[in-house]
């Protein structure tokens, strides 16, 4: 009786809590049937499969947990363990997690490459710092003035009512400094501000703007990349150590191949998107050389307004455009 005993405690010793079954609860703002979701469900299919069980992954898609902000408040009190956030939504935990998104930066898709080469690794490092585990980063692509009247010059933005996530406080400084309103709206509520007319222009990546049916509310498109969108999974540091090393190590693998076939699809679909948009009646404007030269010399004035408040590090901004300057003189 008592050599059973032993042989029960020293079992139940030495099998790590670990082991345990666990499943990681993950919150996202991409709705269900998107190409995000159709990857990342057939990622967590995998990953319960490589760790017989011990590991799933419980998604909660189109935004019903919440926007960035509610997703990272319920990651801190233990309701999730993880989300895909966007570049500015992960600035509440890491401030130069946004240094991508800041607007008029990026020409092209080419200075984009030249800069997440050298830069995404210390995203990934530093969100890492704050806590958090990051399996990639995936692209979400330009986001472009999307409008209901034409947008070709500095004069046509005023009087523009154009959305900003909540707590985008860079955008909406730069907006009214254009003339612009900006108005703070969750996600989920941009259609309905498009339909009953509180706002008449929003900035959205093509497949964006399509899978939201955001597209349906608006006449023109601004070919200028206002900003890069990107967005990672995150999962609570604390809660991915509790998975054994080996299960660490398929989850890892895994999701990072899976962000890695995401971020190149995303490129293609975004091609695909805009064709799309022209298609079904979206209208093209392009501003002269001159004009976009202007706004980016706007926007980089506000961006060192703000520095002076550290909304983002001057190191980091002054090391991107670096690499910008290098990748447009060939150096």
């Amino acid at each position: 009786m008592f050599r059973m005993l032993n042989a029960m405690i020293l079992l139940f010793t030495l099998v790590p809590l670990s082991h345990a079954n666990t499943t990681l609860k993950i919150a996202t703002l991409a709705p269900d049937g998107t190409t995000w979701m159709k990857e990342m469900r057939a990622a967590a299919k995998q990953i319960k499969q490589k760790t017989d069980g011990r590991v799933k992954i419980r998604f909660y898609p189109g935004g019903v947990m919440g926007n960035d902000s509610s997703v990272l408040r319920k990651i801190r009190v233990g309701q999730l363990h993880g989300g895909a956030i966007t570049g500015g939504g992960l600035s509440e935990i890491y401030r130069e997690a946004q240094i991508y998104t800041l607007p008029f930066q990026f020409r092209n898709l080419q200075e984009v490459d030249a800069v997440r080469h050298v830069m995404d690794s210390q995203i990934i490092d530093g969100l890492k710092e704050k806590g958090f585990i990051s399996f990639g980063l995936s692209e979400g692509g330009f986001a472009y003035l999307l409008s209901n009247t034409p947008v070709k010059s500095t004069d046509s933005m005023k009087g523009l009512k154009i959305w900003v996530p909540e707590g985008d406080m860079i955008n909406a400084s730069m907006f009214q400094e254009l003339g612009i309103s900006p108005i703070p709206l969750p996600l989920t509520d941009v259609l309905t501000g498009l339909q009953t007319g509180l706002i008449n222009t929003i900035a959205s990546a093509p497949i964006g703007a399509i899978a939201l049916q955001w597209h349906t509310r608006v006449s023109y498109l601004t070919q200028v990349p206002l900003a890069y969108l990107y967005a990672t999974l995150v999962v609570k540091e604390k809660a991915f150590n509790k998975l054994s090393s080996t299960d660490q190590t398929v989850v890892k693998q895994t999701l990072e191949a899976t962000f890695n076939t995401i971020n190149q699809q995303n490129r293609e679909d975004n091609v695909q998107a805009l064709s799309a948009l022209r298609q079904q009646g979206i209208e093209f404007i392009r501003p002269s050389s001159d004009q976009q030269q202007a706004w980016e010399k706007h926007a980089n004035a506000t961006l060192k307004k703000l520095n002076k408040d550290e909304a983002f590090s001057e190191k980091m901004f002054n090391k991107m455009q670096i690499l910008i300057q290098q990748q447009r003189t060939g150096d």
